[in-house]
C-alpha cells in the first residue's frame, strides 16, 4: 500500500486529472439511473393486498386509477372537460355519469348508487374515474396526469395514487436540486468555523463531492432508487464521512514532522490511516446494511446505496483526496487561522469530579427514554407525508369532505358466483360501519340486463377474465384503527362468500405496511446492534467495552425518539428504522474515538487526568463531525416540503447533537467509573502497543 500511495504523492495532478474523467461515467449513471416515487410499490409480494394490485394492474388496468373532481359546473362543461382528457395520450378511458345515463337526467332522480358514486353529498360536485393505457405508475401514466393537471381550472381538482406519486416527483425535482445546495452551504459554514483553515472545507468538500457523484452514478445498477434515497443520500454521504477526510489530513500534519519530504509525509499518513479508516468505517457500513434486511424494499434501497456512499467515500479519501492535498497546500496553509470550537474544560473538568453522579444519570436514563420512545406516533398514510398544497392533496380533501371517500378499497371475486350470492354480500358489505359507497356491476346495471349490451367502459372496469371488481369508498382514512376494524370485518364478509378472492386498495395497502415495518423495525433494531456490538469487541478485544459504547449511542437515540412523544410530533413510518441504524452506526466512531484515546492517556497518566486529556483532544474530532452532520440534515430540513424526508433530517439532525452531548458529558464518567471493571476485561486495556 504504501508504494501506492507516494506514487499517487508524487503524481497528484494525474490523479486528480483521473479522478475528474470518472465523473464522466458517473453523470451518466446519475441521469440514468430511474427514480421511484412509489413507497407502496416497494411492498413484498407475499402480502395478498399486493398480490390483489397486480391483478388491478394485468386484469382490470385500474390499479392507477385517477380522480377528477368538478365543483359548480354545468353537465355539458363537465362532459366537455371529459373528452379533452380523453384525448390526452396514455389515457384509455373516462367513466362519468354519461357513460351509464344520459347527462340530461336530473341527480336528483338518478339511482341512489350513481348519486351516491359520481356526485357529492349535496350535488353541488361530480367526479369520473380516469383510466391509462399503462398499469402502475410508469413515466406514460404520470406524463399523462401531467397533462391532465394543464386542463384543469378553478375548481376542478385531481387525486389518486398515481397523482401522489407524480405530485412528489415534481416536488422532489424541484426542491432537491436547493436544498442540498443549501445543505452544503450550511456544513462550509460549519467546517469554516471549526477547521483551522479557511480554504480547507473547500478541499474536503471537493473530494467528498467525488465520492457523492461517485455514489449516485453506480445506482444505475441497481436499475432504479426511491426518491428517499436521492433526496437524502448525498447529504447522509456526506455528514457520515467527513470526518474521514479529517482525520487523514491531521495525520498528515502529524507525520510532516518526521519525514523530509511531503510526499513520503502523506505517502506514510495513507498508509497508517487506511488500517484505521477502514475499521472505523465498517460500524458505519454495518449500520446501513443492517437495512438491507428489512421486507420492505426501501430498507434495501437506502441501507445498500448508502453503504456503497460509506465505501466510495473511504477510497475516495484514502486515493484522491491526498492528492488534492498536496496540490492546494500553499492555499490551506495561507488561510489558516484558529479553530473556533467551544472550549469546555471546565465543564469537563465538573463531570469528571462528578463521574458517578453523571453515571448514575447514565443509568436512570435508560429506562424511561426506552419506554418513552417506544410510544412515538407514526404516520403511514401519504397525505401526511406531503404539503396540502399539492394537486392530490387537494383532491383528497375533496374526496374526504365531500364525498365520504377518505379511503378506496377495491374488492376481486369470482365472476362465477351466484347472483343471490353476490347481492347479499354485497349488502352486508354496505352495511358495514363507515362504507359510505359501493359500486358493483349488478347494483349499477341490475342483474337481468345482458352482458352484451353494457357499455364497454362498464365491462372493461368491472368484468374481465373471469374475475368481477367492487369498488368500496369509506369514511375512514388509511392507517386508522377504525379502517382496520373495518377491514378486518371486510374480509370476514368476503372470504366467506369466495376464499381466493382479494381485497386491495390504499387502506389494504397501508394495512400491508404497517405490519410489514412493525416487524422490519424490530429486525434491523436487533441486526444493526449485534454488528457493530461485535466489531467493537474485535476492535477492543472486550466483552464490556461494546455493553457501554452501544448503550450510549442506544441512549442518544432513545433520548431524540423521546422528545418527539414528549413534543407531541408524528414521525414517518420509515423514521425510527432509518435514525436507528443511522445515528447507531454514524455517531458511534465518537465514543470509539472517546475510548481509543483515553486507552492511549491511561498509559501514562491516573484515570481521571488521562479521561480529561482524552476528551480535550477528541472534542474537536467530535464537534466537527457532529456540526457538519447536523448541519447537511438541518440544511434539507429547513426548505424540503416533503415531510416523509423533512422529518427524517431533522431527527438526524437532532440525534448528531445529542449523541455528541451524551458521548462528551456523559459516556465520559461512566468510562471512568468502569474502568477498573474494563482493564479486568480487556487484557491489552493497559498495555503499549
Amino acid at each position: 500500500m504504501r508504494k501506492i500511495a507516494l506514487w499517487e504523492a508524487k503524481h497528484p495532478k494525474t490523479v486528480l486529472i483521473a479522478a475528474l474523467l470518472l465523473l464522466i461515467p458517473a453523470l451518466l449513471g446519475f441521469l440514468g439511473t430511474k427514480v421511484n416515487y412509489d413507497i407502496l410499490s416497494y411492498l413484498p409480494d407475499e402480502l395478498e393486498s399486493v398480490q390483489g394490485e397486480q391483478v388491478l394492474d394485468k386484469t382490470f388496468n385500474t390499479a392507477g386509477i385517477s380522480i377528477v373532481i368538478t365543483e359548480n359546473m354545468q353537465p355539458k362543461q363537465t362532459l366537455a372537460l371529459k373528452n379533452e382528457i380523453l384525448k390526452v395520450n396514455g389515457v384509455s378511458s373516462v367513466i362519468w355519469i354519461d357513460t351509464i345515463a344520459d347527462i340530461g337526467i336530473p341527480a336528483d332522480i338518478l339511482p341512489d348508487v350513481l348519486k351516491n358514486i359520481f356526485y357529492s353529498a349535496d350535488g353541488s360536485q361530480t367526479m369520473m374515474l380516469v383510466r391509462y393505457d399503462n398499469t402502475g405508475s410508469d413515466d406514460s401514466q404520470l406524463k399523462a396526469i401531467a397533462q391532465i393537471k394543464t386542463l384543469l381550472g378553478k375548481n376542478q381538482f385531481l387525486s389518486g395514487l398515481s397523482v401522489v406519486v407524480d405530485d412528489t416527483r415534481e416536488i422532489a425535482e424541484t426542491q432537491a436540486p436547493l436544498y442540498i445546495a443549501v445543505a452544503v452551504i450550511l456544513a462550509l459554514i460549519v467546517m469554516s468555523v471549526l477547521m483551522e483553515s479557511w480554504f480547507q472545507p473547500l478541499i474536503i468538500l471537493f473530494s467528498l463531492g467525488l465520492a457523492v457523484i461517485y455514489n449516485m452514478g453506480t445506482n444505475i445498477f441497481l436499475g432504479q432508487i426511491s426518491f428517499i434515497t436521492q433526496c437524502v443520500a448525498a447529504v447522509l454521504q456526506l455528514g457520515v464521512t467527513m470526518d474521514y477526510s479529517i482525520f487523514l489530513i491531521d495525520r498528515y500534519a502529524e507525520e510532516k514532522q518526521h519525514f523530509d519530504t511531503r510526499e513520503d509525509a502523506m505517502a506514510e499518513a495513507v498508509t497508517v490511516s487506511m488500517t484505521a479508516l477502514m475499521g472505523s468505517s465498517l460500524t458505519t457500513v454495518f449500520g446501513f446494511l443492517a437495512l438491507c434486511f428489512m421486507k420492505l424494499g426501501l430498507g434495501f434501497d437506502i441501507g445498500f446505496v448508502m453503504a456503497k456512499g460509506v465505501v466510495l467515500g473511504i477510497l475516495t479519501v484514502i486515493f484522491i483526496l491526498p492528492s488534492v492535498v498536496l496540490l492546494f497546500e500553499k492555499q490551506i496553509i495561507k488561510y489558516r487561522h484558529r479553530s473556533f470550537v467551544p472550549n469546555f474544560t471546565t465543564l469537563n473538568k465538573f463531570t469528571i469530579r462528578h463521574k458517578k453522579a453523571f453515571a448514575l444519570l447514565f443509568l436512570a436514563l435508560l429506562a424511561p427514554t426506552y419506554f418513552l420512545q417506544k410510544n412515538i406516533e407514526l404516520y403511514y398514510s401519504m397525505d401526511k407525508a406531503l404539503p396540502s398544497y399539492l394537486t392530490s392533496m387537494e383532491g383528497l380533501s375533496k374526496l374526504k369532505t365531500d364525498f365520504g371517500m377518505a379511503c378506496t378499497q377495491f374488492i376481486i371475486i369470482d365472476d362465477n358466483m351466484p347472483a343471490d350470492k353476490l347481492i347479499e354480500m354485497e349488502r352486508k358489505l354496505q352495511s358495514l360501519d363507515g362504507v359510505s359507497s359501493l359500486l358493483a356491476y349488478n347494483s349499477i346495471v341490475g342483474a337481468a340486463i345482458p352482458d352484451d349490451i353494457i357499455p364497454d367502459d362498464i365491462m372493461s372496469l368491472c368484468k374481465q377474465d373471469g374475475k368481477q371488481l367492487m369498488m368500496i369508498n369509506s369514511e375512514y382514512g388509511a392507517a386508522t384503527d377504525e379502517l382496520t376494524a373495518q377491514l378486518d370485518e371486510m374480509e370476514d364478509i368476503v372470504k366467506s362468500y369466495d376464499p381466493d378472492a382479494y381485497i386491495t386498495g390504499e387502506g389494504a395497502i397501508t394495512q400491508g405496511l404497517i405490519d410489514t415495518t412493525d416487524v422490519d423495525f424490530a429486525v434491523t433494531a436487533v441486526l444493526s446492534i449485534a454488528a457493530i456490538f461485535i466489531l467493537i469487541a474485535i476492535c477492543f478485544k472486550s466483552p464490556t467495552l461494546p455493553v457501554i459504547l452501544v448503550l450510549s449511542i442506544e441512549l442518544a437515540i432513545w433520548i431524540n425518539l423521546s422528545i418527539s412523544v414528549i413534543m407531541g410530533k408524528e414521525a414517518s413510518f420509515v423514521d425510527p428504522t432509518v435514525v436507528n441504524c443511522v445515528q447507531l452506526g454514524a455517531t458511534v466512531d465518537y465514543a470509539i474515538l472517546l475510548t481509543t484515546r483515553f486507552r492511549e492517556e491511561l498509559r501514562h497518566l491516573p484515570r481521571d487526568e488521562a479521561m480529561l486529556k482524552a476528551v480535550a483532544a477528541a472534542q474537536q474530532s467530535i464537534f466537527q463531525s457532529a456540526g457538519v452532520f447536523f448541519a447537511a440534515t438541518f440544511g434539507v430540513y429547513l426548505v424540503c416540503d416533503i415531510y416523509i424526508v423533512r422529518g427524517m433530517c431533522a431527527l438526524l439532525a437532532r440525534g448528531a447533537i445529542i449523541s455528541e452531548i451524551v458521548i462528551i458529558f456523559l459516556l465520559s464518567p461512566v468510562l471512568c467509573v468502569c474502568e477498573s471493571l474494563i482493564a479486568k476485561t480487556t487484557p491489552s486495556w493497559r498495555l503499549k502497543t
